[in-house]
């Protein structure tokens, strides 16, 4: 069939009764696998396209590629240039213009959102009505100045996730011009300005009509789609979008937008939610993640949640240093609420025998069988004891769940801090039988929940904003050879501070199934940051994630109360000197870069890079040894000052003090 070239424009029609639709699904990952939202949604989509081409950027597993056959009539992988668009263009010039034109309407759409929330059904019968050249399911209001060009009109738009266009528009002579004349598109602005923002106004300035099933005027935001998710689902929306649940956390917090929320009003229509997390984690900043979808919760006391007929086969591991702990940390242990294994590590036959007295002593019943393991060596501590010493306890299939926690007293620190930082770890873990229970139930509820553990410890440590200190780097170069390939959260990670957590076997494979050696940790004076155990730490639910499992933290009512009020005091104070959203205020400081002390060379760099940012680059090769100087500088200054600042409020260390940190 011969494309007709048209120099008007057809008055516009509703599509055929015996109509027929042709899908261009692009889809995009880049570890080339199907997640089983893609599958779900083409699944559902079947019923109304004839045909469903999916057009993949990137390579493709072979497991994707039989996923996708059994859901698609074509599917192929082209090289990832061009973003969407290119691959849209080339993939509607490898179906043919005269074989496209054989159907009644073709709809180009990606792989950017979740759905169908609601069914599509109600959707295309009442869209099929609809007299239209071309529509979509949501679009963007009108922006002046335009965002991304700082200037002019960012033009009413139909969002391009999903843009339907009927025959008499697709067979145009205009519809061939608009994508002849395409450009390369090189970045994600390219993207938008070449295409996104640009395609409803190019078209509807040439005569054709557009409509839109759930116009934004409807709605109270320019950008429903992110900031009004939950009001779209109850309209009938199936489509929801994924970056609301990956966007810049304080950009949402401005907007007010709750992710929590929105992903529980899915869930009301019967959405399968656990695929969402499965993509999500894979692809997101595990923090970003965690935030936007409120990831925290707030376990009860009293069990409300756990279900006895379907117990989980639990193991408890636990590394005591300190034997005299023993007793404190079994009456943690026995408010689990079934039987379980329990595995201790320690590092001496005197210990391990002080251990053995008090467990049997106790005979607890929760304990079904329990063994007691002397380590080779305490390099590495805890972390060394559980992926070393317990790696047969970590086995896929062996258990379904395991606890882990051990005997902190982080002496290194001052007594209120190091108080603190072990009953906000113990507490928040096993705080009572209904907690542990509430806890345990968590993951009875969600096959994809890897692990659970403690919020980030901020109270007595200066962990915000630096939470990777030197474990960054050799993060990133443990991830390369583990193969994690989840994006790093710049500031903080999310992570267990403090190593004690809930974890299901399966989400912790990627790292019990490397054999790692006692000499490749620290020994236990020289347990800083940038070493193994703090690069496990935090590498944690990063593993998980890249395994498909979220990570959830747990807390009880009185710690949260404490730390709501501490974090709701610190930030208020760090707000009080600058105007704005917290958005605006965390912009601008990370523009200005770091402080330091205050001193004049940070000072000097700070008005430089927000004044003057060309002369600021110029001189960033000098800013390292600079810095270095003037804390050299500082130091020796100050040193007097300090000393006598850590006698007066710290006192002198006793000797038991001085132990070995555990």
């Amino acid at each position: 069939m011969q494309i007709e070239h048209r120099a008007a424009v057809v008055e516009p029609g509703p599509f055929p009764a015996d109509g027929r639709r042709v899908v261009f699904y692009l889809l995009h990952d880049n570890r080339g696998d199907v997640d089983d939202y893609i599958v779900y949604k083409l699944r559902e989509l079947r019923p109304f396209a004839e045909h469903i081409f999916v057009v993949v950027n990137g390579e493709l597993t072979a497991e994707g590629r039989a996923r996708l056959d059994a859901v698609a009539d074509t599917v192929w992988t082209r090289a990832n240039v061009g973003f969407d668009v290119w691959g849209y263009k080339t993939a509607m010039e490898r179906f043919g213009i005269d074989r496209l034109a054989e159907y009644d309407e073709l709809i180009l759409m990606n792989y950017t959102w979740f759905g169908p929330v609601r069914s599509f059904a109600p959707l295309f019968e009442r869209m099929d009505q609809v007299p239209a050249h071309f529509w979509g399911l949501t679009d963007y209001g009108e922006e002046i100045p335009n965002p991304y060009t700082r200037t002019g009109i960012l033009h009413r738009h139909i969002q391009s996730h999903w843009i339907a266009v009927r025959r008499t528009m697709f067979t145009s002579a205009q519809w061939l011009e608009y994508w002849a004349q395409m450009p390369m598109i090189t970045t994600y602005t390219d993207s938008i300005l070449q295409h996104e923002s640009k395609f409803t106004h190019h078209f509807e300035e040439l005569g054709f009509a557009s409509s839109v099933a759930f116009p934004v005027d409807d709605y109270p935001s320019k950008h429903p789609a992110l900031f009004n998710a939950d009001l779209l689902m109850d309209d009938g929306c199936p489509a929801l979008k994924r970056r609301a649940f990956f966007h810049y956390p304080p950009y949402l917090d401005q907007h007010a937008v709750i992710g929590r929320w929105t992903i529980e009003k899915a869930a009301g229509y019967g959405y399968p939610v656990a695929m969402m997390y499965q993509n999500l984690v894979k692809n997101s900043p595990p923090k970003a993640l965690y935030t936007d979808a409120s990831m925290m919760e707030i376990l009860p006391d009293v069990d409300v949640s756990y279900d006895p007929s379907a117990p989980l086969r639990l193991a408890a591991v636990v590394h005591i240093f300190y034997e005299e702990m023993t007793d404190e940390l079994l009456d943690r242990l026995v408010m689990l609420p079934e039987q379980f294994d329990l595995f201790i590590t320690t590092t001496d036959a005197e210990k391990s025998a002080a251990i053995q007295e008090v467990v049997d002593r106790r005979a607890d019943e929760k304990v079904a069988r329990y063994e007691i393991r002397i380590l080779p060596s305490n390099r590495g501590r805890d972390l060394s004891a559980f992926f070393i010493a317990c790696r047969d306890v970590l086995e896929v299939g062996r258990y379904d769940l395991v606890v882990k926690i051990h005997s902190k007293k982080t002496v290194q620190d001052s007594y209120n801090a190091g108080r603190y930082f072990k009953f906000q770890q113990l507490d928040n873990v096993l705080n009572s039988p209904g907690y542990a229970a509430n806890a345990v139930a968590l993951f009875q509820k969600e096959s994809g929940l890897g692990l659970a553990f403690p919020p980030m410890i901020h109270i007595g440590y200066p962990t915000m904003g630096r939470g990777w200190y030197a474990n960054k780097e050799p993060a990133a170069e443990l991830c390369t050879e583990l193969g994690i390939r989840v994006p790093f959260d710049d500031i903080s990670p999310l992570a267990p501070y403090g190593c004690m957590w809930f974890a299901r076997p399966e989400a912790l494979k990627i790292l019990t199934d490397r054999e790692w050696r006692y000499d490749e940790y620290a020994a236990p004076n020289r347990h800083t940051d940038g070493s193994l155990a703090h690069v496990q730490e935090r590498l944690i639910a990063y593993a998980a994630a890249e395994l498909g499992y979220h990570s959830r933290t747990i807390a009880t009512l009185e710690h949260t109360s404490v730390s709501h009020t501490a974090l709701d005091f610190k930030l208020d104070q760090m707000g009080a000197t600058m105007p704005g959203y917290p958005i605006d205020q965390i912009q601008f400081l990370h523009r200005a870069g770091w402080l330091g002390h205050g001193g004049i060379v940070a000072l000097t760099r700070v008005y430089l890079k927000l004044n003057h940012p060309r002369i600021a680059s110029f001189l960033s090769p000098l800013e390292k040894p600079a810095r270095a100087a003037h804390a050299w500088l500082w130091r020796l200054r100050h040193r007097s000052e300090i000393a006598k600042h850590r006698e007066e409020v710290e006192g002198d260390l006793t000797e038991g003090e001085l132990r070995p940190a555990e």
